[in-house]
C-alpha cells in the first residue's frame, strides 16, 4: 500500500463516517469507556476491531509478537493497568491465531537478535507442556495446540497481576482465551476453565487481599 493511498482512504472514511452522523467525531472526543480489553498478536492479517465487528471505542486494544504477557514486561502491564484499573474494562481477552509467525519462530534452532528473549517466554510454554506436545506427531497440528496453550498461559499472565486481583475482588471481571483462525475467519473460545486455574495457581500468585 502505498502511504498517499493511505491519506485517501482516511479522507474517505472520514467522509463516510460524517454522512452517517455529522456528529460522529465531537462525540468520539468525549472519551471512551470499552467493555473489552483486547491482547492479540502484532500480525498484520489480524486486526482486532475487524475480526470482532467493533467499532472505534468499542475495545481497548494492545498488540505485541505473539499476543504475550511476559510478567517483567511495563508495556503490556501498563497497558492492563490502565484498561482494568481507570477504563473499568469487564473484559480481558487474549486473542491468539494459528500460523502465529512468532510462535513458529520459537520452535526454530535460529538466532534471532533481540528477539530471541521475547520469545524465550513462548519456548517457556513449550516447556510447561513438553508431554503434551511432544505426543502430537503431526507438525503443524502441533503447532496449533501451542497457539492455544500460549494464549493459556498469557491468560493466567494476566490473573497474575495485582491490578486484576483487585478487580476480582470489588466487581465482576473475567478473563478469556480466543483463537484466531486464520483459514476460515472465525473466532475460536477455547473455554478455558480458569476457576480450575484460578485454585490451581492463586495460592502461590495471589496478591491481593
Amino acid at each position: 500500500m502505498k502511504i498517499d493511498q493511505i491519506f485517501q482512504n482516511n479522507s474517505d472514511w472520514v467522509s463516510k463516517r460524517l454522512n452517517l452522523d455529522k456528529d460522529y467525531f465531537v462525540n468520539l472526543s468525549k472519551g471512551q469507556k470499552p467493555e473489552v480489553l483486547y491482547i492479540g498478536c502484532s500480525d498484520s492479517r489480524v486486526t482486532a476491531e475487524e475480526v470482532m465487528g467493533a467499532g472505534p471505542g468499542e475495545v481497548f486494544v494492545h498488540r505485541n509478537i505473539a499476543n504475550m504477557v511476559p510478567n517483567t514486561d511495563l508495556n503490556v502491564a501498563s497497558v492492563i493497568e490502565y484498561a482494568v484499573k481507570y477504563l473499568k474494562v469487564n473484559h480481558v481477552v487474549v486473542c491468539g491465531h494459528y500460523f502465529c509467525g512468532g510462535v513458529k519462530a520459537a520452535m526454530q534452532p535460529a538466532d534471532l537478535g533481540l528477539l530471541n528473549p521475547w520469545l524465550a517466554n513462548i519456548r517457556d510454554v513449550y516447556r510447561t507442556h513438553q508431554s503434551e506436545l511432544d505426543a502430537i506427531q503431526d507438525e503443524e497440528k502441533r503447532y496449533m495446540r501451542l497457539v492455544e496453550l500460549n494464549v493459556q498461559e498469557q491468560c493466567i499472565n494476566v490473573v497474575k497481576t495485582a491490578v486484576y486481583q483487585e478487580a476480582m475482588r470489588d466487581r465482576e471481571i473475567s478473563v478469556h482465551g480466543w483463537v484466531f483462525d486464520i483459514h476460515s475467519g472465525s473466532l475460536i473460545d477455547l473455554k478455558i476453565d480458569f476457576k480450575k486455574i484460578l485454585d490451581e495457581v492463586m495460592d502461590i500468585y495471589k496478591l491481593a487481599e
